[in-house]
């Protein structure tokens, strides 16, 4: 017992240390960081066209660029900017959501392909389609 105890205070000691110095790491690359990585529209008159903007910010150290999204449908078309985004600074990403042909529960994700280390980021929108009047 006696030669334990020197023996977990030195596991313990590393332990930190080791913690501290991943803390104070920054990483290195370009880094999306959106506001919000969803939106619901709720409610949606079957046939209407809603549209909803995610900010994103380049929290990492060199340009983001942007070189496609995907989106699990056609009704959603997404736009995005075509420059990098450098460090520090906004982005957006205006997703149109066409609701023609839809009815019920809609899920749709919408994956960002970068060189973010992140390499993709999802996105995603809801909305109820109800029968237009």
């Amino acid at each position: 017992m006696i030669i334990v105890k020197p023996i977990l205070k030195r596991i313990w000691i590393l332990l930190l240390f080791l913690s501290v110095q991943a803390i104070g790491q920054e990483i290195q690359g370009p880094r999306i960081d959106f506001e919000e990585e969803s939106y619901d529209f709720g409610d949606i008159e079957q046939g209407n066209k809603t549209e909803h903007v995610f900010s994103f910010k380049n929290s990492g150290t060199q340009p983001l660029v942007i070189s496609n999204i995907l989106t699990t449908c056609g009704c959603t078309a997404p736009t995005w900017p075509k420059e990098p985004v450098a460090p520090g600074e906004n982005g957006e990403i205006k997703v149109v959501f066409n609701s023609t042909g839809k009815m019920g529960k809609q899920n749709k994700v919408i994956t960002i392909f970068s060189n973010s280390v992140n390499q993709k980021d999802r996105i995603t929108i809801q909305a109820n389609i109800i029968p237009g009047y």
